[in-house]
């Protein structure tokens, strides 16, 4: 049972590089092909997909996961980044600006990799203050895509993300919660770390 849950989490912690590597810059941050959802269905999909093909997006995600089953911390943690994003989706569409939103997404994988993959012991004050801080930016790139939308599909938009990303780093943290070896928490946050690394990179060097 341990190495089947180890594999699980290692397997986990491989999807974003495997979609790191398949997927194009265009299709990165937009499910429909970049085209404003405009019925209660596009709203639901989008916005189920846009964290999943958001690299970055989905490799927090399961740092977020991994983060509190490591920490023992409650399941409402992942809860409070979903919330967070979800405000952070309303800053964009009440045209408020985020500066360098991008910048500070990758920073924040980065961070949340490089903290795991370290097995560094952090309070849970402050892994909570990490994932509100990166919910809201994550959260206002979410918002890209769905500012200037109808409200049906809008709606539908927060439901999917809300639905989505409370899965997948609930799951994650249940996964994990059960994987017992000691490295396998610190090799998903390795996996993390270097695709916030990679996103960083791309940020800060042009072209």
């Amino acid at each position: 049972m341990t190495s089947s849950y180890s594999r699980m989490l290692a397997l986990l912690a491989a999807v974003p590089a495997a979609l790191a590597l398949a997927a194009t810059p265009a299709a990165a941050h937009h499910a429909m092909d970049g085209a404003m959802p405009s019925t209660f269905a596009e709203g639901f999909i989008s916005g189920l997909a846009h964290p999943v093909i958001g690299v970055d997006h989905l490799a927090f995600l399961v740092a977020v996961g991994v983060a509190t089953a490591v920490g023992a911390m409650p399941l409402w943690m992942p809860v409070a980044f979903v919330a967070a994003s979800a405000a952070g989706v309303g800053l964009h569409l009440a045209l408020v600006d985020l500066p360098a939103a991008e910048l500070v997404i990758a920073a924040s994988v980065l961070l949340a990799g490089v903290l795991l993959a370290g097995g560094v012991r952090v309070a849970t004050g402050a892994w909570l203050a990490l994932f509100a801080v990166a919910g809201l930016f994550h959260g206002y790139a979410y918002g890209e895509s769905i500012v200037g939308a109808e409200p049906t599909p809008l709606y539908a938009y927060l439901a999917g993300l809300v639905i989505i990303q409370s899965t997948l780093a609930i799951g994650v943290a249940v996964v994990a919660g059960r994987a017992f070896s000691a490295l396998a928490p610190r090799l998903a946050g390795a996996a993390v770390a270097g695709i916030g690394f990679a996103a960083l990179v791309g940020q800060v060097v042009p072209g």
